[in-house]
Order: structure tokens, then sequence, then C-alpha cells
């Protein structure tokens, strides 16, 4: 744990989205964070000295309760982390801790939550019961509903090149440009010219339209004269196409597809 460096608890929200490349990295860096939330050590925390962060180390403590997506009857992991368990944490966080001032709740692929999962989880992060931590580890924050993120802090980790996210967001803009102008041809256009991005750039691509939209939706960012139900409705588009783009749907079928669905209707605004 030592690597990932001392954590300052008091700029760490009660809530916050851990977004990492990899499921592993972003796991990690939570249980990283939640080690120094229970260390009882001094000075810099994690200590990694003290029974806490030993604990903590062997994944056995008590105040550190992981959340993940349950299997089935024949030991398969589920697709979704589900309402009812979501339920299941609301109320055990009402219950004190056992051993450490606070208690920490790491939600493992949190982007996984079902829609459900997600608006129980609204009031839960909005007004925790004091003490309680909730680290929510993503891939794809773009997954999480507005009104989740809103609530939370986010913490990115992933690598891409400060060039690469700026390029990728500047393409975001451009197809929400497109999308939000109700021309067909427009769009047609556009998503003809960019098809040829390679599978990575097209993962970027989604993911940055998908933070974008979820920026115009929590008022952060101008929403080009969309309407909510609009931001949603293209919300929704973009999460199916990151799920395709994860099991190797070709990226020009993805750019069909949004020239296709991007508008409603396929007309124009005037």
């Amino acid at each position: 744990m030592a690597e990932l460096g001392f954590v300052d608890l008091r700029r760490m929200s009660h809530a916050c989205i851990i977004s990492a490349r990899s499921p592993e990295e972003a796991l990690r860096t939570a249980r990283h964070i939640a080690a120094a939330a229970v260390c009882t050590g001094q000075g810099g925390k994690p200590c990694g000295r003290c029974r806490a962060c030993r604990k903590a180390g062997e994944g056995i403590h008590p105040d550190i309760i992981p959340v993940c997506r349950l299997s089935d009857d024949k030991g398969r992991q589920k697709r979704e982390i589900s309402v009812d368990q979501i339920r299941a944490v609301s109320a055990d966080a009402v219950v004190l801790p056992n051993e450490a001032g606070r208690k920490v709740y790491i939600i493992e692929d949190a982007d996984s939550m079902n829609i459900p999962a997600q608006n129980a989880a609204l009031k839960l992060l909005e007004e925790p019961p004091a003490g309680v931590m909730f680290l929510l580890c993503v891939t794809n924050a773009g997954q999480l509903l507005p009104t989740v993120r809103s609530r939370c802090t986010e913490l990115n980790l992933n690598g891409a090149a400060a060039g690469e996210a700026g390029e990728s967001r500047a393409l975001a803009a451009e197809f929400v440009k497109c999308a939000a102008s109700g021309d067909p041809a427009r769009l047609c256009r556009w998503c003809g010219k960019n098809e040829g991005l390679d599978s990575r750039a097209a993962e970027a691509f989604v993911e940055s339209a998908g933070e974008l939209l979820a920026d115009m939706l929590c008022g952060r960012e101008e929403a080009f004269g969309m309407s909510r139900e609009e931001l949603l409705r293209l919300h929704g588009l973009l999460g199916r196409c990151q799920a395709w783009l994860r099991v190797n749907v070709g990226v020009k079928h993805i750019f069909g597809l949004l020239a296709v669905d991007a508008i409603a209707g396929g007309g124009n605004r005037g």
C-alpha cells in the first residue's frame, strides 16, 4: 500500500468515485484509501504498521465492507449490482463501526449498478450516517447516473495522456453539437468522418461524450439547447455503445448506430 502514498482524509469526501482503466487499479486505490480511513497510527495514513492497517491489508478489517456483484446458482458472477444489495448497505450503514472510528463501503464495479440500485443509493450518498464513507470503483464513470455523480467527488486515475484526453473531449463536444442541431445530414457526415477511429480511441470518445452529457445534466456544462429528456436519451444511447465496444462490436457499427439514433425521430429542430 505504501507506494500509493499517504491519504489526506481532510480532503476526502464521504463519497468518492474512483475511475481507472482497470477494475483492479480502481479497487487497489479504494483499499488504500479505506486503510487510511481506519488507520490508528500516528503521522501519515495509512501507516501500514498498526493493527488496523495490517487487518486492512489482509482484507479482514470488519469496518471495510466490500460490495460486489453476486454469483448465480452456477457460480457465475451476475452482470449487475442489484437494488436489494444497495438496500442492504443502507440498513447496515446505520450500525456503528466494530473497531474503527468510521466504516468504509467499497463498491466494486459500481458502474454495474442497475438503475434502481443507483436510485436507491442517492439518499445514502447525499445524507450518509455519520462516519460512513463510500468508495465507488468504476472504469467508466459515464455509466453512473448524473444524480449519483453529482453527490460524489471523483478521483480519475486514467492514464491517458493529456493530449489524448483533450482530443476525446473535443470529439465528444463536436458529436453532441451535431446531435443537438437536429440535422441528420450533419450528424451522418460527422459519423462518417470519424468511423475510422481505432477501438481504443472510439472507447475514449464514447466515454468522454457520456461524461460531457452527465456534466450537462448536472448543469456544469451548456446543454446546447437540449432538454433534460433529450440529454438522458442520448446518455443512455452512449452507455449502450460503451457496453457493445467492450464486447468487440465494430467501431463502424457503433458510429452507424449513432448516426441513426442520436437524433430522436431523425428530425430537424429548424
